[in-house]
């Protein structure tokens, strides 16, 4: 892979494929550019240049203790568009990288943006609160700040289950997919991953999602039993200005992979309109 250094010394790992209007992948917790396989390679071949990166703590990217935080996964964001001096780019994010997403556009604008798209995406905010009574409660939260401290690599395991919906009848679950996940987070580092819990649970995007003035997708699963439905994609929606969004039937948290089929041609039209 290749990187890009970012001013406080930290080397950012990314792909870089293809040619045409370019296209960058925003990951999830805990994973990695990995997660973009079936994006990659479908709009590659569709004739766009596609770019994923690692998020600093996280695959090839350097393990840093400080900096964990959304403000700079947006500024490290923001500093590889600008080092590769790309324009006219459409932003995708999924899970945490939705959130990245947002606040990018938020903090740095959309000079150098076409389209955005949120997928499974954590705005505008995941913690229960009196503004926000239909998130979760700290307790979830905590609880994956304890398994991640005790145990992270069993925690990976055990949370394929409800990402990919694999305790549902209408998925079969794949033990490559499984592997995969497991893989890719154990990649990363302990500290930046410990960290990123609090900045997808606790950061509130209300603002940044006001600010974006791109067209934008938000699509989500209606059975998603990591972000829920409910409290975010539908509040995103009301808060982007003219955004669309479509919600899939059955679907969870990991539909870019399980059902990577139907979201790469739904993104595809949406990029094409």
């Amino acid at each position: 892979m290749k990187t890009i250094q970012v001013k406080d010394g930290s080397k950012i790992a990314y792909k870089d494929f293809g040619k045409g209007q370019t296209i960058i992948f925003s990951h999830g917790w805990p994973l990695s550019s990995d997660a973009w396989d079936a994006q990659m390679l479908f709009f590659g071949q569709q004739g766009f240049r596609v770019i994923a990166h690692d998020r600093r703590s996280h695959g090839n990217s350097s393990q840093t203790w400080d900096g964990n935080d959304m403000d700079t996964y947006a500024e490290d964001l923001s500093s590889l568009i600008e080092q590769l001096d790309l324009h006219d780019v459409v932003l995708v994010g999924h899970s945490t990288g939705g959130g990245e997403v947002a606040r990018y556009i938020g903090t740095y604008g959309s000079a150098r943006v076409s389209k955005a798209v949120l997928i499974g995406a954590v705005p505008p905010v995941m913690l229960q609160s009196e503004k926000n009574p239909g998130g979760l409660p700290m307790e979830v939260f905590d609880g994956i700040r304890a398994a991640v401290e005790k145990d992270r690599s069993q925690f990976y395991k055990d949370l394929t289950t409800p990402f990919f919906n694999y305790n549902r009848s209408s998925e079969t679950p794949s033990e490559g997919v499984r592997e995969s996940f497991w893989l890719q987070g154990m990649r990363g580092g302990i500290k930046g991953q410990y960290d990123c819990i609090k900045q997808f649970s606790e950061v509130d995007f209300t603002d940044d999602l006001k600010k974006i003035d791109v067209p934008t997708l938000i699509m989500h699963g209606d059975d998603d039993q990591i972000v829920p439905l409910a409290d975010s994609a539908i509040l995103s929606a009301q808060l982007v200005k003219d955004a669309q969004l479509k919600v899939y039937a059955g679907f969870g948290h990991g539909m870019t992979i399980t059902q990577a089929g139907t979201i790469n041609e739904d993104l595809l039209r949406f990029i094409e309109e």
